[in-house]
């Protein structure tokens, strides 16, 4: 079996959000289709703050040229390939994301030849995993944010994540906003917070000391760059268990953390930092250093294989527009059951496109 073309498109989705009438929140994606001569077809996915132009050009042109003829199950030999001939300084940017939504079609091919689910092939320690619902919008006011929040927690969910560290008040309001809503969801509800690299180090030290009494389940991405040595430092001062790495792009990065003790939690996202097979060596690396890995950066229907295949994969975030943009580009995907995600019984990653959703969204259609 061979590659015989890549089709990529850029979409954007305006996602609607607890409490207002109208889309406030706007996803960009990259909708990646691998074709085989044998005549399966594989579907992947990047997205978030980045160039979807850039990686459309890149995988119909660039990585097509590279991978055309190769086994889509090699994934290793592909990743070798992509490394040498198009980033070998380092895998970041465009070059990532790209190989990304390549990996993952793959990966989804090789499931539906074998018919087994990505979480299978992965792994299978589990056929679920657990969820936390990313609920904590910067454009809610605090009256707002607290409605949200008794919102999720009386449909039944049990752990929630705000954003902070974007706010004109600075790291006092942030306080100010978590406190409100530990109190008004109670201790029995985890509480998780993101910063998006927002923070300095003296800023973030500050927030920490402010809510430690809060009981957070983790700080995920307090600091600017995710800066190895300044989170080792801040995860020194304070009890909040630190988590990152959603965005980086190689293993290499993921080990500089672990050499530095600079986190509780690892979060390789497989859409952006090279798919299942640069995750599966994060995974691996974590384990073997008693760390867990969770799901940041969203996109629940694929990073949910991992969290489900792997001994040490742990929970999956249902970002609420996300969640949104997933259930609009495919039909009928896995959705939350209580607290967990069940891995759809359907080969390979399980999932249909919703070829009018994408159709009705592109803002670069595919060249090919």
């Amino acid at each position: 079996m061979k590659i015989v073309g890549i089709k990529a498109s850029a979409h954007r989705i305006d996602v609607p959000i607890p409490l207002f009438d109208k889309p406030v929140v706007t996803r960009k994606i990259v909708h990646c289709e691998v074709y085989t001569d044998s005549g399966e077809v594989g579907y992947g996915l990047t997205g978030g703050q980045f160039l979807p132009h850039s990686v459309v050009t890149a995988l119909e042109n660039d990585f097509l040229d590279v991978v055309e003829g190769l086994d889509p199950r090699d994934t290793e030999m592909i990743h070798e390939k992509v490394w040498w001939e198009l980033n070998q300084r380092s895998m970041t940017g465009v070059v990532s994301l790209a190989l990304s939504a390549l990996d993952i079609a793959c990966w989804d091919i090789r499931g539906k030849i074998e018919g087994r689910t990505v979480a299978q092939l992965l792994g299978g320690c589990r056929d679920w995993a657990p969820i936390y619902v990313t609920f904590g919008f910067p454009r809610y006011d605090i009256d707002q944010l607290v409605e949200a929040a008794i919102l999720q927690v009386k449909s039944g969910v049990k752990r929630l994540k705000m954003v902070v560290g974007v706010d004109k008040g600075g790291w006092q309001e942030d306080a100010r906003r978590v406190i409100a809503v530990r109190e008004a969801v109670g201790p029995d509800v985890e509480l998780m917070i993101d910063a998006n690299y927002k923070f300095s180090p003296i800023d973030a030290k500050q927030l920490c000391r402010s809510i430690e009494d809060c009981n957070l389940t983790w700080f995920e991405e307090p600091l600017y760059a995710n800066d190895p040595k300044a989170l080792a430092d801040l995860r020194r001062e304070t009890r909040i268990p630190l988590a990152a790495g959603q965005m980086e792009g190689s293993k290499w990065r993921y080990r500089a953390f672990i050499d530095h003790s600079s986190l509780d939690i690892l979060q390789p996202n497989v859409c952006y930092n090279g798919g299942f097979t640069e995750t599966l060596k994060v995974a691996g690396m974590a384990q073997a250093y008693n760390l867990p890995i969770a799901n940041g950066g969203g996109w629940p229907l694929h990073n949910l294989h991992t969290m489900a295949g792997l001994m040490n994969g742990w929970r999956v975030e249902f970002h609420l527009g996300m969640q949104a943009t997933g259930e609009l580009l495919f039909k009928n995907p896995p959705k939350p059951e209580g607290n967990i995600v069940k891995v759809s019984k359907k080969p390979g990653l399980g999932l249909e496109p919703n070829k009018d959703a994408l159709k009705d969204t592109v803002i670069t259609p595919s060249r090919s």
